[in-house]
């Protein structure tokens, strides 16, 4: 590995205050008391609404004159609804409102509830009657044993079942079609499985699970339908092949340790408890609250929620199940939502937060949200993703612009535990933003997503900073295709993507790449990054235009090191001063040709006729398992390659890292990299800081 140190994050709860005397301080517990004034840690306020309405009395009155501090004692605060704050609750630049966790022991925000009465029922599983399930008021997808997310009760328990037969149109219709059955291998599924429509089958396609609810099965044809349509044909790709799938939320496949079930007409819970489990002992909870926190303020009407911050809390347990007629077909698992979202929020903090154990994704910074922070949190085990920012378009309001905001120094690992397409970090219509120096690992699909335009139609994901990042271990046991560690899309003018390290990212049929320009993706800046061990080409394009690739390290792919998809009449890229490093796999895949085209250089010329549609040059490229005659440059040898202007003043030599087989990439001091221009790269500022 890259000797980059990567800080843990310094939980310390206490915060630098200004003396007391310069801050009006409040104090909540959960054990409070209703009758309590909060002016003291003897006499809390009983909840966080009772809080807020002290604060709102200050502002009434004019008396929010300094700085106020809610200090939150030590305790979980249970939730079944959210916590809302709007334009009322927010301070100003001088007078900031903050709540923040006061001295020792954790303060939890939960949605959660614990389950007792547990009993024995049969064959190992236990059992608990859920009044409210039955009676429709209570759902859940998630149980946690110990803060542990246990799995639903599914089949297989490993490895998955395949698509046998599309009646609907298969590998011949567009991957974008819609369809609502399928034929499965005889034994597959079964019309008689108990609760039937309760029952989930979950199909993995390309970039997408979809979560379908059954309808009916036809055991003569072998037929699934279901209660409602996937967005995509049931294929895993573009060859012949079926989609895998699993089943889960069924009786029948309650039959592994770790795995429940719960019985919404009787409203029983079964578990399986894991070895050594003792269901007296320990803590089994479920989510009540759909979110936990929300920052509602209205943008178009110029009444933000304003210097608002939160310092030192712990979030957990949000449900989300997918409305009818919903399968969680868009792309990042766009459609779920947040369990801490802010809408029309300004310059508020979030600061040295835990997030974890989820159904959602953790943040939403939506519509109208600018110069926001979420800085030396930790966000894991999250249902879909970790932070996603949103706003308008180039044709709603000015003011649902969501830009500025920053996303700094935080860890996100283990998302996508329920939604495996939620990506890690999503930038969809935001501009102006920073992402920086941010772990992200072990996420089923891409880490960092910026631009949501497709094409090369106008955006408002603009000028966006994506610097000194550490994504790893991205695209587990190669479930999902089309990903990569940094994902772009769409037209992006002023984007930055540098000095970020990103390693070890697998896929299933295609897609593990490190760097992955996609549709449209324009007007890049991509320097300085060192990207290594992925299962395709560390660096890719789909199609797009005038990106400036530099002074980066691509090395190790296993397949592929460079790659490709489309030629188009205009230079898709302006490849400069990178070292290309591998030992197997191809050089350069899929389709680096050119063609003619014409270009105006001006009004007062005539139309130039082009052909090169992508510039290399200045660049170092080895393989030391092959000589120059055995490389092929996407067909041609080396000299052909530079007879058709291609990397005429690069070079084919070992670029004497210091430990390539350590992963280590700094350069030796004579290095031939250097003669070509190569700046070395300063990876020791990579990743979360302390």
């Amino acid at each position: 590995m890259i000797s980059v140190k990567i800080l843990p994050l310094f939980f310390s709860f206490v915060f630098h205050q200004l003396p007391a005397q310069d801050q009006i301080q409040y104090y909540v517990s959960p054990h409070g008391k209703s009758t309590a004034d909060g002016t003291s840690a003897a006499t809390p306020f009983a909840s966080l609404e009772t809080a807020q309405q002290a604060i709102r009395r200050l502002k009434q009155a004019g008396e929010l004159t300094k700085p106020v501090v809610v200090n939150m004692l030590g305790g979980t605060y249970n939730l079944e609804k959210p916590v809302v704050f709007t334009e009322e609750d927010g301070g100003a630049e001088d007078t900031p409102i903050t709540y923040q966790a006061y001295q020792e022991g954790e303060v939890i925000i939960s949605g959660g509830k614990t389950i007792t009465g547990w009993k024995p029922f049969k064959n190992g599983l236990w059992m608990t009657r859920l009044p409210k399930v039955n009676k429709g008021q209570w759902q859940f997808r998630q149980l946690y044993v110990n803060g542990t997310l246990r799995q639903r009760a599914r089949t297989p328990n490993q490895g998955f079942l395949r698509v046998k037969g599309f009646p609907d149109g298969g590998p011949e219709v567009h991957y974008h079609t819609d369809c609502q059955r399928f034929e499965f291998a005889e034994g597959g599924l079964n019309p008689q499985w108990t609760n039937l429509t309760d029952v989930e089958v979950i199909v993995y396609h390309f970039w997408t699970d979809s979560h379908l609810p059954i309808q009916s099965i036809d055991a003569k044809s072998r037929i699934v339908t279901f209660q409602h349509k996937a967005g995509k044909v049931f294929t895993n790709d573009f060859t012949k092949e079926g989609a895998r799938y699993v089943v889960e939320n069924l009786w029948e496949a309650l039959d592994a340790p770790g795995e429940w079930y719960l019985n919404k007409k009787t409203g029983i819970l079964y578990y399986y408890p894991m070895p050594g489990e003792d269901l007296i002992k320990v803590e089994v909870v479920a989510p009540v609250a759909p979110e936990l926190l929300r920052l509602e303020g209205k943008p178009t009407e110029r009444k933000p929620v304003t210097y608002l911050n939160f310092k030192g809390l712990i979030f957990q347990y949000a449900h989300f199940e997918l409305p009818a007629g919903n399968s969680n077909d868009k792309q990042g698992s766009a459609s779920v939502p947040a369990a801490i979202t802010l809408k029309g929020a300004q310059n508020c903090i979030f600061e040295r937060c835990r997030v974890r154990n989820l159904g959602t994704f953790a943040f939403d910074i939506l519509d109208g949200s600018q110069h926001n922070q979420i800085k030396h949190c930790d966000l894991s085990y999250l249902g879909a993703g970790g932070i996603r920012l949103n706003g308008g378009t180039e044709k709603d309001h000015p003011l649902l612009r969501t830009a500025y905001n920053q996303v700094i120094d935080n860890i996100l690992h283990h998302y996508g535990e329920i939604f495996p397409s939620a990506v890690g970090m999503l930038l969809m219509n935001a501009g102006n933003n920073e992402i920086a120096h941010n772990e992200i690992h072990h996420g089923w699909y891409t880490g960092i997503s910026v631009g949501w335009v497709w094409g090369y139609r106008r955006s408002t994901s603009i000028h966006n900073t994506i610097a000194y990042n550490h994504i790893h271990d991205i695209g587990q046991t190669g479930l999902l295709s089309d990903m990569g560690g940094i994902y772009t899309l769409g037209v992006s003018p002023g984007t930055v993507i540098r000095n970020n390290i990103i390693h070890d990212i697998n896929a299933n049929h295609y897609g593990g790449w490190g760097m992955y320009h996609d549709e449209g993706s324009t007007h890049l800046l991509v320097e300085n990054n060192i990207v290594y061990n992925t299962k395709f080409a560390p660096f890719n394009i789909h199609f797009s235009k005038e990106v400036t690739v530099r002074n980066n390290i691509f090395a190790l792919g296993k397949l592929e090191q460079l790659s490709r998809g489309r030629v188009e009449p205009h230079k898709s890229v302006f490849f400069e001063n990178n070292i290309i490093y591998w030992r197997e796999g191809e050089l350069l895949s899929k389709k680096w040709q050119d063609q003619p085209y014409k270009f105006h250089l001006s009004a007062l010329r005539e139309p130039q006729e082009i052909t090169s549609t992508f510039d290399m040059d200045y660049n170092l490229y080895f393989n030391p398992t092959a000589t120059l005659e055995q490389v092929k440059f996407n067909g041609q040898s080396w000299s052909e390659w530079q007879q058709r202007g291609k990397d005429v003043h690069s070079l084919y030599t070992d670029p004497m890292f210091v430990d390539a087989g350590g992963f280590d990439f700094r350069l030796r001091p004579e290095s031939p990299a250097f003669k070509l221009g190569f700046q070395p790269i300063d990876v020791s500022k990579v990743g979360v800081r302390k």
